[in-house]
């Protein structure tokens, strides 16, 4: 039989009850584990793995109990949403150690993570709503708890969609590991945060620990989940490298380079992701991007955040082919637009994988193999009587320029009575002619692709012009004498 733990539990009033704990329900993360209240019902535990801790986690739970950010829950159609699961009470063992805290419980089979909601394929397999616009409301709801944290001078720091669910039926916020957040305590005592995690860290922050981040950090992770929950779940780091033989780089690391690009300027490193629909979002949208991504500019508070997606709900437009789809300037619907270019890439590539491999115009999957080998043997045999009839052009060839000084001899009167310039014309134009037909056998004879034979009958060709029209005009060779 199961032993029942039993706890004080010291509420922020100060009085303290015995507080008797139920089965575990989750074994927690790397803090600690979660247990159902039998004393309180709508309450659960979390009993911290390390106990050596007490002193630091009393603290910082003391904390958090006089400094409580203004995040009610939410009651709609008899139905009580909890959208965080800050502390209600301390726990301490009977030796006097802090051991854990008691917190709203939060029904998990109602809520789900942040990053469920930001591809197409996962939210179908999971049934979650399609509608662009309950994407927005999420936004917006995670924004004013941010914002109703940085009131109070806590900071989330490892802030990303994993860490963040929402209520599937209406988009509310749900949060847990609240003990995790930098808490701002009495006379400036800070109790930071321990863990924070790579694609949500600020370029600023790449070589700070956790315990050193705020606001800065989170207004950077807030405008990450933004972007990706308009953006189709794309990354705001994340595109297309321009050159395919650059190394590739972790969305980390173009965070570190500043390498975001949806902005104003093209980043040399990567273009815009093929489906990102950036380039219909509203123009004060895109500067509030700007400013959170681009290197020297001061990043929008959660509370600028906050305003500004009310605004966006605001001028929200309805789109009239697509009744989950939503819109906001006079561009039109980007995700209809997106949603054919995809449609279109679809169709493209099944028309490819469609259309019959052939080879010399029959069909690949009709050959057998005994039509596979007598097609090679003819393939064989066609590159050997082309070789052959290259050896017949190359014997012509050599046999054209090699008689070509005696029959030049023979009209040497004719051709000499017209000058230097018309003879030298004349050899010009037999070169250019002789030249072009060369490239033309070159393209249809397999030996002929030799560039080195190809220079040696051009030379060939070159010396015995030259020798032609030294006979013609009878011009002796004395000059080449060193005496």
């Amino acid at each position: 039989m199961t032993q029942t733990l039993i706890y004080n539990a010291i509420f922020e009033d100060g009085h303290f009850e015995r507080e008797a704990l139920g089965e575990m329900i989750n074994k927690g993360g790397a803090a600690g584990k979660i247990y159902k209240s039998l004393s309180h019902p709508n309450l659960v535990a979390k009993i911290f793995h390390d106990k050596t801790k007490s002193k630091t986690n009393r603290k910082k739970l003391e904390a958090m109990l006089h400094n409580k950010p203004n995040i009610p829950h939410i009651v709609k159609e008899n139905k009580t949403f909890v959208q965080i699961a800050w502390p209600e009470a301390d726990l301490e063992d009977d030796e006097g150690f802090c051991v854990g805290y008691l917190m709203p419980f939060i029904n998990t089979d109602d809520a789900v993570s942040l990053d469920h909601l930001m591809q197409k394929a996962v939210r179908q397999k999971q049934h979650l709503t399609e509608r662009y616009e309950d994407r927005l409301t999420a936004a917006y709801n995670v924004t004013a708890m941010v914002a109703a944290l940085h009131q109070c001078g806590h900071y989330i720091v490892d802030l990303k969609p994993a860490n963040v669910s929402v209520y599937k039926n209406n988009m509310y916020v749900a949060m847990y590991d609240c003990d995790g957040f930098s808490i701002n305590g009495e006379n400036n005592t800070r109790y930071p945060a321990e863990y924070v995690s790579e694609e949500y860290i600020y370029p600023e922050g790449m070589h700070q620990n956790p315990e050193d981040m705020g606001e800065d950090q989170d207004n950077f992770a807030l405008a990450v989940i933004i972007f990706r929950l308009l953006n189709n779940g794309i990354h705001p780091f994340a595109g297309m490298p321009r050159k395919k033989d650059e190394q590739m780089l972790d969305i980390q690391t173009r965070i570190e380079k500043y390498h975001y690009a949806y902005g104003m300027w093209a980043d040399t490193y990567q273009a815009p992701h093929p489906y990102s629909i950036h380039e219909y979002f509203d123009k004060k949208t895109l500067d509030m991007f700007e400013r959170s991504f681009a290197k020297n500019q001061k990043r929008p508070t959660a509370k600028e955040w906050f305003e500004h997606l009310k605004y966006l709900d605001g001028i929200k437009k309805k789109c009239k082919k697509n009744p989950n789809h939503i819109y906001f300037t006079n561009k039109g619907c980007g995700l209809c637009a997106v949603e054919e270019k995809f449609k279109a890439k679809i169709a493209s590539v099944k028309e490819e994988k469609a259309a019959p491999q052939k080879i010399r115009g029959i069909e690949l999957e009709a050959l057998t193999t005994e039509k596979r080998t007598a097609l090679k043997k003819q393939k064989r045999r066609e590159f050997v009587r082309l070789n052959k009839l290259a050896l017949v052009f190359i014997c012509l060839y050599f046999a054209f320029w090699g008689v070509l000084p005696v029959y030049l001899y023979r009209f040497s009167k004719i051709l000499t009575a017209n000058g230097y310039f018309i003879q030298i014309l004349v050899l010009m134009f037999l070169f250019k002619a002789v030249f072009w037909a060369l490239l033309k056998v070159q393209k249809c004879l397999p030996l002929m692709q030799n560039q080195v034979l190809m220079t040696m009958l051009k030379i060939y060709a070159l010396v015995n012009g030259i020798v032609g029209f030294l006979i013609i005009n009878r011009i002796d060779f004395s000059f080449l004498s060193v005496y």
